[in-house]
């Protein structure tokens, strides 16, 4: 095992000792194959996803757990929103037997940089598809490269859930109303850029979307979906624009499972102020509670108590407790990796 400070990885890139790759072309998969050392891939100056904007990503992650056991959370659910992003870009699709074997490839390649149990860190796996075949004109491409990085990370925030604040950023928009919202591509997270460095000037980490046809619904947070509670109720919005959360949707059952009401709708800004808690929920973070939000002109829409809401820890730690084998997988979530 590598001897690393696990405990302050912090959420950020580092070298491993190989990445996973299969390419498509002529309507098949290659066998995905280990790619050790240099983490570069050489690509054509004419690829589709230089270009054209065809690609998309993933992000999950594998935990060592209290029994020994390597766990990948969801990976099904990751795979099939990659299946949601590839058909919406026209790009080849990922079968799921091929994306979990990649992904078990990656966490079985790079064991020695898997964090140890008890210190909160785990790895973070990145599928990536991306267009490689060379265009001129706008089509897709006739080669599709895939690609599984894993590298260890600490967790978000030390110490378990802190709250931060939350800006919504005038003169900017998510996504469209009949858009790429709802899929993960890239080509949404570079529109999402600038607004998120104008916040995070302004000393806000977070900031928040509303919806582009009348700015009067909230969409999401920036990197995830918006979760709140009300009267014992698990409130999270809908709309065609955002991105199925693979957290949100387990925080989901788990809400269910405590006996909470959950409820999908949508949420009007105006109403968010009433809410007894609020939160951010994604994969990196797992809920990230917000103590209050305010606009680009310093309007506070919403102020907590300053508490974090006591259900966002119970379902904090029930998430974990199922990553890291401290509680039963009742759901059937997670995938072993020999180790």
């Amino acid at each position: 095992m590598q001897n690393l400070d696990w405990p302050n990885l912090g959420f950020t890139y580092r070298d491993v000792n190989a990445h996973i790759k299969s390419v498509w072309s002529k309507g098949r998969w290659s066998t995905p194959e280990v790619v050790p050392g240099e983490p570069y891939l050489k690509i054509h100056i004419a690829a589709t996803a230089l270009h054209y904007g065809q690609t998309a990503f993933e992000g999950l992650k594998a935990f060592r757990g209290k029994d020994g056991l390597i766990r990948i959370f969801r990976p099904d659910a990751n795979c099939a929103r990659m299946v949601s992003s590839a058909e919406r870009t026209e790009m080849a699709v990922v079968p799921e037997e091929l994306f979990i074997q990649a992904c078990k490839m990656a966490v079985e390649a790079n064991l020695d940089f898997l964090p140890p149990y008890g210190n909160g860190a785990s790895m973070y796996l990145r599928p990536l598809l991306i267009g490689t075949g060379p265009r001129m004109g706008v089509q897709p491409a006739d080669e599709y490269t895939f690609i599984v990085i894993a590298v260890p990370v600490g967790a978000y925030y030390k110490g378990g859930l802190q709250m931060v604040d939350a800006m919504i950023v005038d003169g900017y928009d998510r996504a469209a109303p009949m858009g790429t919202g709802n899929v993960k591509v890239g080509g949404n997270y570079a529109a999402g850029l600038k607004p998120y460095h104008i916040a995070k000037d302004a000393g806000f980490p977070v900031n928040l979307y509303l919806d582009a046809k009348e700015h009067r619904y909230i969409d999401e947070f920036g990197t995830s979906n918006f979760v709140g509670i009300q009267d014992d109720t698990y409130i999270t919005p809908s709309s065609p624009t955002i991105l199925p959360s693979v957290t949100n949707k387990a925080l989901i059952q788990l809400a269910t499972d405590l006996g909470m009401k959950t409820i999908r709708r949508p949420v009007e800004a105006s109403e968010i102020k009433d809410f007894e808690g609020i939160a951010a929920c994604g994969t990196a973070v797992v809920l990230n509670p917000i103590n209050r939000i305010v606009t680009a002109s310093g309007t506070e829409l919403y102020k907590s108590n300053g508490q974090v809401h006591p259900r966002f820890e119970q379902l904090y730690r029930a998430l974990q407790a199922i990553q890291y084998g401290e509680a039963p997988d009742k759901h059937g979530w997670c995938v072993a990796v020999k180790g």
